[in-house]
């Protein structure tokens, strides 16, 4: 019984042993007929070394030049209105006319009392050199001339400041005010605004103190109009610190010639460094961002080809698509710009023919 069982297991054993070993050697043969897969195609930049002007960031509110509600400063009934919402006008345009007809007539009797002030004056003045008159009938006759001349020059004021016009170039808003409506004494009638040039103030924390100066360049973007960079310098700087914030007022002057920015405008600044400094620099897309770090593959020859290894970097400020690297590489380094995702370490890759996505327009 003993050597039938025997028998039986030995027999078992060999085979499937044969059968274990049959299938272990067609599974190599397959294997070493199947061919490697190919390498990764991959698109490759450079790292650049640029020139990067450092500059600081904050925000501010434009303010016009100069900006009013042009007002009267007699009261009056409006006559007439001789502008259109909107439209720009000069200084000393003609804006609005209240009704003078009283001061006018009153003027006339005015005019009249100096006519005679005047003859009575010039009478008097031929006979005092004669003595038929006396020195003090002569004073009061000179001073009574001056006092109506006066009275003239004051008529005359009050009709001229009837006539309210433009105190300064710039663009009218909408018209607050209708003929026919009696104006009460500094009653707005319509904002004037100034655009061109125009400011934008801003703040700054105190310690960039040092490296501002009257007359630094600046640019402006706003968000009516964005990637449009408006140009400016710094032209006023707050001699005092604010207590509450430690930040210093700022003040800068831009050109607006289009006058298509406005006072109140919300305004993203960047104070401009004098000094320019040299930066190395990537496309946006060579970066692979990570919670534990930022990482590229940098491609290096290998024994059968290009490989790629994964690399820790610290980056810096986004210009334009390009990152700033500030530690991890070196100018000249080829880094994958484009197909990072089915990397790893040490695998093969093949160059593609074509420039890098983030460098594609510039090189059309």
């Amino acid at each position: 019984m003993i050597k039938r069982i025997l028998l039986i297991v030995t027999l078992s054993v060999l085979i499937f042993g044969g059968l274990f070993g049959w299938k272990f050697y067609r599974d190599r043969q397959a294997q070493s007929q199947m061919q490697a897969p190919p390498p990764a195609v991959v698109a490759v930049t450079e790292v650049k070394r640029e020139q990067w002007q450092p500059y600081l960031t904050s925000v501010g509110s434009l303010v016009a030049v100069s900006g009013i509600d042009v007002s009267n400063e007699l009261a009056g009934k409006i006559t007439a209105i001789h502008f259109e919402s909107g439209q720009p006008v000069r200084k000393g345009q003609l804006l609005i006319t209240l009704d003078t007809s009283t001061d006018e007539a009153e003027l006339k009797g005015l005019q009249a009392d100096a006519q005679l002030a005047q003859v009575r004056f010039e009478r008097y003045e031929k006979l005092i050199g004669k003595q038929f008159v006396s020195r003090s009938d002569y004073d009061q006759s000179r001073a009574q001339l001056a006092q109506a001349q006066s009275a003239v020059k004051a008529k005359l004021s009050v009709i001229a400041k009837k006539r309210i016009r433009a105190p300064f170039d710039g663009k009218l808003g909408i018209r607050l005010v209708d003929i026919g409506q009696y104006l009460a004494e500094g009653s707005a009638i319509v904002p004037l605004q100034k655009l061109d040039p125009i400011y934008v103030d801003f703040t700054l924390p105190e310690q960039h103190l040092g490296g501002l100066a009257i007359g630094q360049k600046m640019t402006v973007t706003v968000q009516a109009y964005p990637g449009k960079l408006f140009n400016g310098a710094i032209s006023a700087m707050n001699p005092l610190i604010d207590i509450g914030t430690r930040s210093i007022k700022l003040r800068a002057t831009l050109v607006n010639p289009e006058q298509i920015l406005r006072p109140g405008m919300f305004a993203d600044v960047q104070v401009l460094s004098s000094r320019k400094q040299d930066v190395l620099t990537l496309p946006d897309t060579a970066i692979t961002y990570n919670p534990y770090g930022d990482s590229v593959f940098v491609v290096e020859p290998g024994e059968q080809g290009l490989t790629v290894q994964r690399r820790q970097v610290k980056t810096g400020e986004t210009r334009g698509g390009r990152v700033q690297i500030v530690e991890g590489l070196q100018a000249g380094e080829r880094v994958v710009s484009a197909g990072q995702v089915k990397l790893r370490n040490d695998m093969p890759v093949r160059i593609d023919d074509r420039p890098a996505p983030g460098e594609r327009e510039n090189e059309s």
